[in-house]
């Protein structure tokens, strides 16, 4: 299982629970990041002088020790960790930093590299793999970020030719959230808010209407390990106490969700999928 993300601590957000379980099942998986999440806010002050920002522009290389820290609580114990992979190695790529921002005009950033050169490295990298599940984001990005628009279009356009080269179809997911678990989850949180962190919004943290949903992966038994896993991103991620929710530096409350959502979407989803949803992210590989 490829799993294919913008920035560290993106994995342990959006598919941490699913990362933990499919190790803990045996499945080989690899997770790539695209960039080193040089333009991320860091949360309080140990950290903030790695700043990109008026700092030593040093924050992508925590990152990647933030990154090892977290693959590494979501990797079964007694085992090698998975280690972090990088889209055409560490620091090919840089952090292109959220819409309108001034790092986008930066000569490395994701937004800013041609685009058929992204393409053919993820290509060359599925193909060296050969994985038989890929998961991504929705063309939305999850919430409008450039880079994470980026690796979705990146994904759409190099699946097919790693599919000629493979000789085989490969299951393709969008890793999203579902509404209701989404508002469960809020409401379950709303009487445990920590101070200085505040409920969101209506229509604050983006979801996707239940009928949607093609697949839902139970990752209760690995939810302390996603929390964890969560905990190790300390400069882009606060985890609350209870371990069931998170804020990011903005700190609006987000729940730790026990369930983790995907739409698939490749060639043969409509043709294969019978009623109901997908519980399991292989089902039907051979």
């Amino acid at each position: 299982m490829l799993l294919l993300h913008a920035h560290p601590d993106d994995e342990s957000i959006m598919t941490g629970g699913t990362i933990a379980r499919y190790l803990a099942e045996g499945v080989d998986v690899r997770v790539l990041t695209f960039t080193l999440g040089e333009e991320g806010e860091v949360i309080g002050d140990e950290w903030s002088q790695l700043a990109a920002d008026g700092g030593a522009d040093q924050l992508g290389g925590y990152r990647v020790l933030e990154l090892t820290r977290a693959l590494a609580a979501l990797t079964p114990a007694g085992r090698e960790p998975l280690r972090p992979r990088f889209l055409g190695g560490a620091g090919r790529w840089r952090d292109s930093g959220m819409a309108g921002s001034p790092s986008a005009d930066h000569p490395r950033a994701l937004v800013r590299a041609p685009f058929d050169d992204l393409v053919a490295t993820l290509v060359a990298e599925i193909v060296d793999f050969a994985p038989q599940v890929i998961v991504t984001y929705d063309d939305a990005g999850t919430y409008g970020h450039p880079d994470h628009m980026l690796v979705h279009a990146t994904t759409v356009a190099a699946v097919p030719r790693a599919v000629d080269r493979l000789g085989r179809d490969l299951k393709v997911y969008e890793s999203v959230t579902e509404r209701s678990a989404l508002m469960a989850g809020l409401t379950a949180a709303s009487e445990r808010v920590p101070d200085a962190w505040r409920m969101p919004g209506d229509g604050e943290l983006p979801s996707y209407p239940d009928e949607v949903i093609t697949t839902e992966i139970d990752v209760r038994p690995q939810l302390h390990l996603k929390a964890a896993a969560l905990a190790a991103h300390a400069t882009q991620v606060t985890v609350a106490g209870s371990g069931t929710e998170y804020a990011l530096s903005n700190n609006i409350l987000q729940p730790v969700l026990d369930r983790e959502h995907f739409v698939r979407t490749d060639r043969r989803a409509g043709e294969l999928m019978g009623p109901g949803r997908e519980i399991d992210l292989f089902a039907g590989v051979g």
